[in-house]
Formats: C-alpha cells, structure tokens, sequence
C-alpha cells in the first residue's frame, strides 16, 4: 500500500485538506498539521496517524523566526520517520518545508491551491509551483497564474 503524508497548517486550509479523507483509507496514510487547541481532537479521529508540528504565523515574526526552523527540522523528522512515496497539501506555510524535503528525497508532491484564491497566488503556491508534481487548482480563472496546473474544481 503507497504511504501517503497529507499535511497542512490549521485553520481553512485544514479544513480543505480534511475534504479528503474519504480518500485516505486507499493508502498508508499520515496526517500532518500544527498543534493548537483545535486540533486536539484529531487524535481521537486519526489516531497514531497524526503528528503535530509547532503552531507559529507570520503575523508573530519574532516568535516564528524560531518556529519555522524548528518545524523544517520536525518536517525531515516526520519524513524520515514516515517516508511517504506521495505528499498532499493545501498549504500554507508549515507545508512548505515538507514539499521540498520531499522533492529533496525524490518523492511525489501534490499541491492543491486553497479554495480561497481566485484570482490570486498564495505565497505557498508560488513557492511550491516550481517543484510540485502536480498542482491543482479550484477555480478555473487559477489558470492563468499557474499555466501547468490542473483544473480539479472545488473540494468542498
């Protein structure tokens, strides 16, 4: 069975990601996000597939000056624990890391531009674009900003 890590930072883009879920029992799957209150109760859904990394924002800048290092070195951390074939996110920030730990490891990453945007990028997106294996979009007016992309429509 293909080992698939789904992440993404909490919030909407959770919200998105957890869209799937219909489809995580197709594979060995793992679910990644950021620790809040919130989130608590993914335990008691996903069980000892879910793993947690440091909640930060960039609205914080001094604060997440040292969550983000710390959460790229948790990112190789979980990756090299898990070693997933395929990585799935919605974003934001605190699944950067993990694309490019992964491409860095030569594995899939599959990137889901937020439901949000529709005629403009995410900072996210635009840093995952260029190494994302396939980079969907939800709307089609996405298109224009992301050439290569694919039209999968709304996951809500």
């Amino acid at each position: 069975m293909k080992k698939v890590m789904f992440i993404s930072s909490t919030g909407g883009h959770l919200t998105e990601l957890l869209q799937l879920k219909a489809i995580f029992s197709y594979y060995d799957y793992r679910l990644v996000t950021e620790k809040t209150e919130a989130n608590f109760s993914l335990k008691a859904t996903y069980d000892n597939r879910v793993s947690f990394l440091k909640y930060g924002t960039k609205h914080h800048l001094l604060a997440y000056a040292f969550i983000f290092p710390y959460n790229c070195l948790k990112s190789l951390a979980i990756f090299l624990k898990y070693q997933p074939s395929v990585v799935v996110t919605t974003g934001a920030h605190t699944a950067v890391p993990m694309c490019y730990i992964a491409k860095l490891f030569r594995r899939k990453v599959i990137y889901i531009e937020t439901f949000a945007n529709i005629e403009s990028k995410s900072l996210s997106g635009r840093l995952v674009y260029p190494i994302a294996d396939v980079f969907v979009v939800q709307w089609e007016s996405m298109l224009k900003m992301y050439p290569k992309a694919k039209l999968g429509g709304w996951i809500f």
